[in-house]
């Protein structure tokens, strides 16, 4: 019987779900926005493949992002991985001597340094909108211009103007500066796509050594324009992977495929969670000056997971409570 193990990768912009077989190939694939619901999101992620493969044996189940925990509490994951570990195991998997991995996703970004398959160094950013895809977005709607058409535009540029990128409020202004001097659209675009590098290079990758072999991931991977930007300041080729959009879910597949060789026996609950009505609470600990915020995860009017206790009180008293009914 064939095998299949299951990636998933929630963050606060998209829930990425990737199904692969024992020789990982990819077998489905599904890229969705969170829109501030992940565990709706998730559950019709898990119900479509239901509805579209029918309930398929599912060896072994990941889970990465940053609602790696939640979604972890919900599937049954047998393994939980940071989106660092995941991204650079999906990337060594497809270019093996990939040394550097530029990370651009909706809402924050990150840069792994990788040497002989082994993660040296890395760093995120979550603050600075500039350095982002959502940046981008906007001002492509700014602009009148569809996101898509955002990158092979900036292909065109002869002479691109140069545009504040340290915030994305000045670079804003800047841009509105430079269309009321008269620069046309592709120039326009071309300097929006430099300055989000330069933003990207001056904070993600401040003092980072970038060498090639160079991958670049994340939804703005799409865009040709912040490619060839990269290409141009780093005067090097950057590889974009096929799978640019979902590699941290990729990621944490294939880890779930070795856990399972080690574990033999997978925790996941089954492609039928996608039914149960799941309910989230959420109530202030006030035994300490911590005032740890529990969130607790209902269904079927029982409890089935908590988190959010930094001392470990309440997990540890679901714990116990699962214990005794096993």
């Amino acid at each position: 019987m064939k095998e299949y193990y299951l990636g998933v990768d929630v963050g606060s912009v998209s829930t990425n779900i990737i199904l692969i077989d024992e020789n990982d190939n990819i077998i489905l694939k599904k890229y969705v926005r969170t829109q501030g619901k992940p565990i709706e999101i998730l559950q019709n992620g898990l119900g479509e493949i239901k509805d579209e493969l029918g309930e398929l044996p599912i060896n072994g189940v990941g889970a990465t992002g940053s609602g790696r925990y939640l979604a972890n509490m919900i599937l049954g994951a047998d393994v939980v991985k940071n989106e660092i570990t995941s991204h650079a195991v999906a990337s060594t998997k497809y270019v093996p001597n990939v040394r550097t991995i530029l990370e651009i996703g909706g809402q924050d970004s990150k840069i792994i340094l990788l040497r002989d398959g082994i993660v040296t160094d890395f760093a995120m950013n979550t603050v600075c909108a500039a350095g982002t895809g959502s940046f981008l977005d906007r001002q492509a709607g700014r602009l009148g211009i569809e996101i898509e058409e955002f990158g092979n535009l900036a292909l065109k540029s002869k002479n691109p103007v140069r545009i504040a990128g340290r915030c994305a409020v000045f670079a804003e202004s800047d841009m509105i500066h430079k269309q009321q001097l008269g620069h046309n659209q592709e120039d326009i675009v071309k300097g929006l796509c430099e300055a989000l590098v330069r933003n990207y290079l001056n904070n993600v990758g401040k003092g980072k050594e970038i060498v090639p072999t160079v991958m670049i991931q994340g939804g703005v991977a799409a865009n040709a324009g912040i490619k060839k930007a990269f290409e141009d300041v780093l005067n090097t080729k950057v590889i974009v992977p096929k799978n640019f959009d979902v590699m941290g879910a990729i990621g944490v597949a294939l880890l779930a495929k070795e856990e399972i060789k080690l574990k033999r026996k997978t925790s996941f609950r089954g492609l039928g969670i996608s039914d149960i009505p799941y309910k989230v609470k959420g109530f202030e600990c006030g035994d300490c000056s911590n005032m740890c915020e529990v969130i607790e995860i209902v269904a079927n009017n029982s409890i089935i997971a908590r988190y959010g206790d930094k001392c470990g009180k309440w997990t540890g008293q679901l714990s116990a409570t699962n214990k005794n009914l096993a």
